[in-house]
């Protein structure tokens, strides 16, 4: 479900500076403000279950609040605090996936530090407990604050000042956003978990639905629909983001194969070890250098060694550039989308420039 290797989303010109952002992350922090003096009358192992939590969502790049702002306000809207709440309900959705998303794989470190599941096994081992028990009480902690930032985003979504049948709408494409998401992850999960490569079209579909959906079509749509933008745009933007995010996901594997620790925040084998399927291994699969890698894909015992020559079969055999093209193609896709009439020049103007720029750094790496 996470989508983080690539920073895939600059357009403070298009948010009057920082104005936009700020009025998100004052959002945020009125929420988790409110969340933890709620929390304290409970007890305070509670308490630091929600620190925990505010810890983890600090400090992103805040892509997909820019979306909706961006939609919103280049779409006519004119309340901003509203539309910041909107915004912050799609952070604490991305918080609870990429939550449970590193339990899923197993990582207790993001972005080179611990993670929600890594702080509280960190301080298990502290106190003495067995790495058994260290790792069980990490994977609670973590499904825990995930659970508590997906409810929290439906809790912002409820707050937010419009007519009762924009929030029934919104209401709807959150939901659907989160049915989408984990639709894409159990599918995601099965193909790992099965010898056979899964075909280029199953990796697609499984692209759109655990990110196209919930990185790129809601927050678009959601800042259009609070805007009350007429109905061709809203679905120019998210056919916009069905492609987009397919070709974001792509890019993000690449990456997640090929790109420097310290800008993925996992560990540069990490999908490898798991796995993890992706149009990058479906092409590998097709060619005569498979045989030689086949085996070290998804094995736990892989070393930086193994995965160092993995990468390199994968630029020997053509997998890295085919991977790179796909994701191109379904750019240029998505673009032509935002030929729409209605669909503002600035926001088709930023839209394309963010999706290129994705494909441009995969490729220098």
């Amino acid at each position: 479900m996470k989508g983080g290797a690539v920073n895939f989303l600059n357009v403070d010109h298009l948010l009057n500076g920082n104005t936009d952002l700020e009025l998100v992350e004052d959002a945020l922090q009125r929420f988790f403000a409110d969340a933890k003096l709620r929390a304290v009358s409970v007890n305070t192992a509670y308490l630091g279950l929600w620190e925990a939590l505010e810890r983890a969502t600090a400090g992103g790049k805040r892509s997909r609040p820019r979306l909706v702002m961006l939609a919103y306000r280049q779409l006519g809207g004119t309340d901003f605090t509203s539309a910041a709440q909107l915004a912050a309900s799609y952070e604490l959705l991305h918080s609870a996936l990429i939550i449970h998303d590193d339990v899923i794989d197993r990582d207790f470190v993001r972005r080179g530090t611990p993670n929600v599941s890594g702080h509280y096994r960190n301080r298990a081992l502290r106190a003495g407990e067995t790495p058994v028990a260290a790792d069980h009480a990490g994977v609670s902690a973590g499904i825990l604050a995930g659970d508590l930032a997906l409810s929290s985003a439906y809790r912002l979504l409820r707050g937010i000042d419009a007519p009762a049948l924009v929030l029934q709408r919104l209401n709807g494409i959150l939901d659907e956003a989160i049915f989408s998401s984990v639709g894409g992850e159990v599918l995601d999960i099965e193909f790992s978990r099965t010898p056979d490569m899964p075909s280029l079209e199953d990796i697609t579909k499984t692209a759109h639905q655990k990110t196209s959906v919930y990185s790129f079509e809601a927050p678009l749509q959601a800042g259009a629909v609070l805007a009350q933008a007429p109905e061709p745009v809203v679905a120019a933007l998210t056919a916009f983001g069905r492609y987009a995010g397919i070709a974001y996901q792509i890019a993000d594997d690449v990456m997640g194969v090929f790109g420097k620790e310290s800008l993925t925040g996992k560990t540069s084998w990490g999908d490898l070890r798991e796995g993890k399927r992706t149009a990058l291994l479906s092409y590998a699969a097709t060619r005569p250098e498979w045989n030689s890698i086949e085996s070290l894909i998804g094995s736990q015992d892989m070393t930086a060694a193994d995965a160092e020559y993995v990468r390199s079969v994968l630029v020997s055999c053509g997998a890295k550039d085919y991977a790179i093209e796909l994701a191109t193609e379904n750019a240029h896709l998505a673009v032509m989308h935002l030929e729409s009439d209605g669909v503002p020049d600035a926001v088709h103007r930023c839209l394309e420039r963010m999706l290129f720029s994705v494909i441009s750094n995969v490729g220098s790496h």
